[in-house]
């Protein structure tokens, strides 16, 4: 199991930029979230897990694995009717089929993708069917652990800062502002938002 890491360096500066995080870092503690450092699988799991509980995703997520191994050469030779099999719709199934294929194909380099910006690696990911901005910002924080992603798509990243600034609503650009005020740490400071909008 490995982790998305952080530590005193991170925290320090976060807790310096803005008093009202510092305090929630303060009571809140270190956070523990779970990454998955293999690109390609995270992106199927992401798939999976549009739109459904986590816990209908670990169940469909655990059949796909157990008949694939989440890995791409064996996912392409599925048809989706196979795929759609371990309990999802046609559409996703569909979907996961694609990625499959653009990573066989090479259409997309998974290989490469870390080597490339956060902007880049959006710009490619996006072109693939089912995969919004949102699913590609996932990817940023929870598989390659960039370290500065705040996603304005993520309704609960935006209900945290709503909760810790007690705004009621949050124009893009108040948003933006309290992204840039986090940078370089915004992942960090993201991991804290979701906590505080629970």
């Amino acid at each position: 199991m490995r982790y998305f890491e952080y530590g005193d360096k991170e925290i320090n500066y976060l807790r310096k930029k803005d008093k009202k995080l510092c305090a929630a870092i303060d009571r809140i503690g270190m956070i523990t979230r779970e990454i998955n450092p293999d690109i390609f699988s995270a992106l199927v799991q992401s798939i999976v897990g549009q739109q459904i509980s986590s816990k209908a995703a670990v169940t469909v997520r655990d059949k796909l694995s157990g008949l694939c191994g989440l890995k791409a050469e064996t996912l392409h030779k599925l048809t989706a009717e196979e795929i759609q099999a371990c309990g999802m719709s046609m559409r996703k199934a569909e979907y996961i089929r694609g990625v499959a294929d653009a990573a066989v194909n090479k259409t997309v380099d998974f290989e490469t993708l870390k080597d490339r910006t956060n902007q880049e690696i959006i710009e490619v990911l996006t072109k693939l069917k089912g995969v919004g901005v949102w699913t590609a910002e996932m990817l940023l924080i929870f598989s390659l652990t960039r370290p500065d992603v705040v996603s304005y798509g993520d309704l609960a990243i935006r209900r945290g800062m709503m909760e810790l600034y007690s705004h009621k609503e949050l124009p893009k650009e108040r948003f933006l502002r309290y992204a840039k005020r986090y940078s370089p740490y915004g992942s960090v400071a993201s991991l804290y938002l979701w906590e505080l909008s629970h």
